[in-house]
């Protein structure tokens, strides 16, 4: 499956009750499952993003829908990248010389 990365921000409203954080973290992974992805890592980082969560979902419809269904809760605002593992680089490297 193909693997993502969230940047994401807390929002006024998430820093505000952020004791509630870790529930929201486990009902977004149930959001990412139910529309069939996973969270293979969640870290709590310092700097220009308050958060990064590394996901797999069978494709860039399911992750696009599965965030657009946490981020109506207003908590959290992120930056959506769309990651390649070292083989798929070279693969990639690979059919672009030809």
């Amino acid at each position: 499956m193909p693997t993502y990365i969230q940047l994401v921000n807390f929002r006024e409203e998430g820093t505000e009750n952020i004791e509630e954080g870790p529930e929201r973290l486990d009902a977004a992974k149930e959001v990412m499952r139910s529309f069939g992805g996973e969270m293979d890592a969640f870290y709590l980082t310092m700097g220009r993003y308050d958060a990064v969560v590394v996901s797999e979902f069978p494709d860039d419809e399911s992750i696009a829908q599965g965030t657009l269904t946490y981020l109506q809760e207003g908590t959290v605002e992120t930056e959506t990248l769309r990651a390649f593992t070292e083989d798929e680089y070279r693969d990639l490297v690979e059919a672009a010389s030809g």
